[in-house]
Protein backbone atom coordinates (compact mmCIF):
# COMPACT_ATOMS: atom_id res chain seq x y z
CA UNK A 1 0.00 0.00 0.00
CA UNK A 2 1.50 3.16 -0.97
CA UNK A 3 1.46 6.05 1.76
CA UNK A 4 -0.23 9.10 1.74
CA UNK A 5 2.63 11.36 1.46
CA UNK A 6 3.82 9.14 -1.44
CA UNK A 7 0.49 9.19 -3.06
CA UNK A 8 -0.04 13.15 -2.45
CA UNK A 9 3.49 13.92 -3.61
CA UNK A 10 2.95 11.70 -6.95
CA UNK A 11 -0.41 13.22 -7.42
CA UNK A 12 0.90 16.85 -6.97
CA UNK A 13 3.90 15.80 -9.57
CA UNK A 14 1.03 15.46 -12.36
CA UNK A 15 -0.63 18.65 -11.38
CA UNK A 16 -3.27 17.48 -9.71
CA UNK A 17 -4.06 18.66 -5.90
CA UNK A 18 -5.43 16.51 -2.91
CA UNK A 19 -5.84 18.22 0.38
CA UNK A 20 -6.18 16.16 3.79
CA UNK A 21 -6.79 12.76 2.72
CA UNK A 22 -6.70 10.50 5.52
CA UNK A 23 -4.34 7.67 5.57
CA UNK A 24 -7.20 5.27 7.17
CA UNK A 25 -9.18 6.07 3.78
CA UNK A 26 -6.45 4.20 1.28
CA UNK A 27 -7.70 1.10 1.54
CA UNK A 28 -5.00 -1.85 0.40
CA UNK A 29 -6.15 -2.81 -3.13
CA UNK A 30 -4.47 -5.88 -5.40
CA UNK A 31 -1.47 -4.93 -7.05
CA UNK A 32 -1.67 -3.79 -11.04
CA UNK A 33 0.94 -3.31 -13.84
CA UNK A 34 1.22 0.09 -14.55
CA UNK A 35 -0.02 0.79 -18.56
CA UNK A 36 1.81 3.04 -20.71
CA UNK A 37 0.42 6.41 -20.01
CA UNK A 38 1.28 9.84 -21.88
CA UNK A 39 2.36 12.03 -19.42
CA UNK A 40 4.54 14.73 -21.27
CA UNK A 41 2.95 17.47 -23.62
CA UNK A 42 5.45 17.38 -26.28
CA UNK A 43 4.29 13.68 -26.62
CA UNK A 44 0.56 14.75 -26.73
CA UNK A 45 1.46 16.86 -29.11
CA UNK A 46 3.27 15.05 -31.10
CA UNK A 47 0.23 12.68 -30.76
CA UNK A 48 -2.27 15.16 -32.34
CA UNK A 49 -0.03 16.07 -34.85
CA UNK A 50 0.02 12.71 -36.42
CA UNK A 51 -3.62 12.32 -35.86
CA UNK A 52 -6.00 15.30 -35.14
CA UNK A 53 -8.48 13.49 -33.68
CA UNK A 54 -6.20 12.70 -30.88
CA UNK A 55 -6.89 16.85 -29.78
CA UNK A 56 -8.35 17.98 -26.53
CA UNK A 57 -11.44 20.01 -27.44
CA UNK A 58 -12.25 22.15 -24.82
CA UNK A 59 -16.21 21.50 -24.81
CA UNK A 60 -17.24 25.79 -24.59
CA UNK A 61 -15.43 25.56 -28.29
CA UNK A 62 -18.00 23.06 -29.88
CA UNK A 63 -21.31 23.41 -27.57
CA UNK A 64 -23.24 26.52 -26.88
CA UNK A 65 -23.29 27.40 -23.41
CA UNK A 66 -23.04 23.84 -21.96
CA UNK A 67 -22.83 24.57 -17.73
CA UNK A 68 -19.88 22.97 -15.84
CA UNK A 69 -20.56 21.67 -12.41
CA UNK A 70 -16.84 20.24 -11.81
CA UNK A 71 -17.10 17.75 -9.37
CA UNK A 72 -13.27 17.17 -8.56
CA UNK A 73 -12.30 20.86 -8.44
CA UNK A 74 -14.36 20.97 -5.16
CA UNK A 75 -14.85 18.85 -2.33
CA UNK A 76 -18.45 18.12 -3.68
CA UNK A 77 -17.37 14.67 -4.64
CA UNK A 78 -17.67 11.10 -3.02
CA UNK A 79 -14.04 11.51 -1.84
CA UNK A 80 -15.13 15.68 -0.27
CA UNK A 81 -11.46 16.33 -1.46
CA UNK A 82 -10.67 18.28 -4.34
CA UNK A 83 -8.99 16.29 -7.02
CA UNK A 84 -8.30 19.06 -9.80
CA UNK A 85 -6.59 22.45 -9.22
CA UNK A 86 -9.07 24.73 -7.02
CA UNK A 87 -10.55 26.54 -9.97
CA UNK A 88 -10.01 24.64 -13.05
CA UNK A 89 -12.75 26.01 -15.57
CA UNK A 90 -12.05 23.67 -18.33
CA UNK A 91 -13.67 20.35 -19.75
CA UNK A 92 -11.85 18.52 -22.14
CA UNK A 93 -13.14 15.87 -24.29
CA UNK A 94 -10.79 13.90 -27.70
CA UNK A 95 -12.51 15.92 -30.72
CA UNK A 96 -15.06 12.63 -32.34
CA UNK A 97 -16.38 12.75 -28.75
CA UNK A 98 -16.28 16.61 -28.37
CA UNK A 99 -18.24 16.44 -31.67
CA UNK A 100 -20.82 13.80 -30.62
CA UNK A 101 -21.73 15.61 -27.71
CA UNK A 102 -21.97 18.83 -29.62
CA UNK A 103 -24.58 16.97 -31.70
CA UNK A 104 -26.28 15.61 -28.67
CA UNK A 105 -26.37 19.24 -27.58
CA UNK A 106 -28.05 20.69 -30.31
CA UNK A 107 -30.68 18.11 -30.34
CA UNK A 108 -31.65 18.26 -26.61
CA UNK A 109 -31.68 22.38 -27.71
CA UNK A 110 -34.62 22.30 -29.83
CA UNK A 111 -36.74 20.52 -27.31
CA UNK A 112 -36.06 23.11 -24.12
CA UNK A 113 -33.11 20.82 -22.71
CA UNK A 114 -29.82 21.40 -22.02
CA UNK A 115 -26.23 19.63 -20.73
CA UNK A 116 -24.22 20.26 -17.26
CA UNK A 117 -21.07 18.05 -17.24
CA UNK A 118 -19.84 17.11 -14.27
CA UNK A 119 -16.34 15.64 -15.90
CA UNK A 120 -14.91 14.65 -18.99
CA UNK A 121 -10.92 14.28 -19.53
CA UNK A 122 -9.71 13.04 -16.40
CA UNK A 123 -5.91 12.46 -15.58
CA UNK A 124 -4.63 9.47 -15.25
CA UNK A 125 -3.36 9.77 -11.49
CA UNK A 126 -6.72 10.74 -10.11
CA UNK A 127 -7.70 7.06 -11.75
CA UNK A 128 -5.09 5.69 -9.47
CA UNK A 129 -5.95 7.75 -6.48
CA UNK A 130 -10.00 6.19 -7.04
CA UNK A 131 -8.81 2.81 -7.09
CA UNK A 132 -7.18 3.33 -3.84
CA UNK A 133 -10.27 4.79 -2.31
CA UNK A 134 -12.86 2.11 -3.94
CA UNK A 135 -11.33 -0.56 -5.91
CA UNK A 136 -14.64 -1.68 -7.23
CA UNK A 137 -14.78 -2.27 -10.86
CA UNK A 138 -18.37 -1.06 -10.91
CA UNK A 139 -17.82 2.10 -10.18
CA UNK A 140 -14.12 2.89 -10.69
CA UNK A 141 -11.65 1.91 -13.77
CA UNK A 142 -9.22 -0.34 -12.56
CA UNK A 143 -5.57 1.49 -13.52
CA UNK A 144 -4.07 -1.59 -15.25
CA UNK A 145 -6.55 -0.65 -17.75
CA UNK A 146 -7.61 2.84 -17.60
CA UNK A 147 -10.95 4.79 -17.89
CA UNK A 148 -12.74 5.97 -20.79
CA UNK A 149 -11.81 9.68 -18.71
CA UNK A 150 -8.22 9.41 -19.31
CA UNK A 151 -8.27 8.51 -22.89
CA UNK A 152 -10.79 11.84 -23.45
CA UNK A 153 -13.87 9.90 -24.42
CA UNK A 154 -16.23 9.60 -21.64
CA UNK A 155 -18.35 12.18 -20.19
CA UNK A 156 -20.41 12.40 -16.99
CA UNK A 157 -23.34 14.70 -17.32
CA UNK A 158 -26.83 15.29 -16.89
CA UNK A 159 -29.87 17.38 -18.37
CA UNK A 160 -30.99 20.81 -16.99
CA UNK A 161 -34.24 22.88 -18.20
CA UNK A 162 -32.57 25.44 -20.28
CA UNK A 163 -35.61 28.03 -19.14
CA UNK A 164 -35.10 27.28 -15.34
CA UNK A 165 -31.20 25.97 -16.14
CA UNK A 166 -32.57 23.38 -13.23
CA UNK A 167 -31.74 19.72 -13.39
CA UNK A 168 -34.37 17.19 -14.34
CA UNK A 169 -34.56 14.71 -11.45
CA UNK A 170 -32.73 11.75 -12.06
CA UNK A 171 -33.44 10.01 -9.34
CA UNK A 172 -29.99 10.23 -7.47
CA UNK A 173 -27.19 12.53 -7.52
CA UNK A 174 -24.02 12.51 -9.19
CA UNK A 175 -21.27 9.71 -8.10
CA UNK A 176 -24.03 7.41 -6.02
CA UNK A 177 -22.63 4.63 -5.80
CA UNK A 178 -25.65 2.22 -5.48
CA UNK A 179 -28.20 -0.06 -7.35
CA UNK A 180 -30.14 2.65 -7.31
CA UNK A 181 -28.05 4.27 -9.85
CA UNK A 182 -28.03 1.32 -12.34
CA UNK A 183 -29.91 2.09 -15.94
CA UNK A 184 -31.66 -1.40 -14.89
CA UNK A 185 -33.15 -0.32 -11.52
CA UNK A 186 -36.66 0.83 -12.35
CA UNK A 187 -38.13 0.78 -8.41
CA UNK A 188 -38.00 4.92 -9.77
CA UNK A 189 -41.19 7.18 -10.23
CA UNK A 190 -42.07 7.65 -13.91
CA UNK A 191 -40.58 10.92 -14.46
CA UNK A 192 -36.98 9.96 -13.48
CA UNK A 193 -37.25 6.76 -15.67
CA UNK A 194 -38.56 9.58 -18.43
CA UNK A 195 -35.73 11.74 -17.95
CA UNK A 196 -32.79 8.90 -17.55
CA UNK A 197 -34.36 7.66 -20.68
CA UNK A 198 -34.25 10.83 -22.66
CA UNK A 199 -30.57 11.26 -21.62
CA UNK A 200 -29.92 7.73 -23.09
CA UNK A 201 -31.50 8.25 -26.20
CA UNK A 202 -30.15 11.18 -26.93
CA UNK A 203 -26.40 10.31 -26.03
CA UNK A 204 -27.15 6.88 -27.91
CA UNK A 205 -28.14 8.30 -30.72
CA UNK A 206 -24.62 10.31 -31.64
CA UNK A 207 -22.58 7.14 -30.56
CA UNK A 208 -21.72 6.82 -26.66
CA UNK A 209 -22.35 4.00 -24.92
CA UNK A 210 -24.64 3.83 -21.53
CA UNK A 211 -22.43 2.12 -18.45
CA UNK A 212 -24.79 0.12 -16.45
CA UNK A 213 -24.38 1.14 -13.14
CA UNK A 214 -23.77 4.94 -13.72
CA UNK A 215 -27.15 6.83 -15.27
CA UNK A 216 -24.86 9.93 -15.97
CA UNK A 217 -21.69 8.33 -17.41
CA UNK A 218 -21.04 7.57 -21.22
CA UNK A 219 -18.50 6.89 -23.37
CA UNK A 220 -17.08 6.41 -26.92
CA UNK A 221 -16.38 2.70 -27.92
CA UNK A 222 -13.53 1.43 -29.31
CA UNK A 223 -11.30 3.46 -26.66
CA UNK A 224 -7.98 1.80 -27.67
CA UNK A 225 -7.52 4.49 -30.43
CA UNK A 226 -7.01 6.87 -27.41
CA UNK A 227 -3.79 6.55 -25.67
CA UNK A 228 -3.77 6.90 -21.84
CA UNK A 229 -3.42 10.49 -20.54
CA UNK A 230 -2.08 12.62 -17.72
CA UNK A 231 -1.02 15.74 -18.85
CA UNK A 232 -2.56 18.44 -16.40
CA UNK A 233 -5.30 20.83 -17.22
CA UNK A 234 -2.68 23.38 -17.30
CA UNK A 235 -0.49 22.44 -19.90
CA UNK A 236 -3.35 20.81 -22.49
CA UNK A 237 -3.87 24.60 -24.08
Amino acid sequence: MLSYRFLAALLSLGGLFVTTLSPCSLQAQPTYQRPVVIEKKSEYKSLVRKDPDQALIELRTVIENPVYDLRYATSQNFTGQALYPLGTRFCYLRKPAAEALSRVAASLRKKGWGLKIFDAYRPFGVTELFWKLIGDERYVANPAKGSGHNRGIAVDLTLIDLHTQQELDMGTGFDNFSDTAHHSFTDLPATVLQNRKLLREEMIAQGFVALETEWWHYSLPNGAKFGLLNIPFKKIR
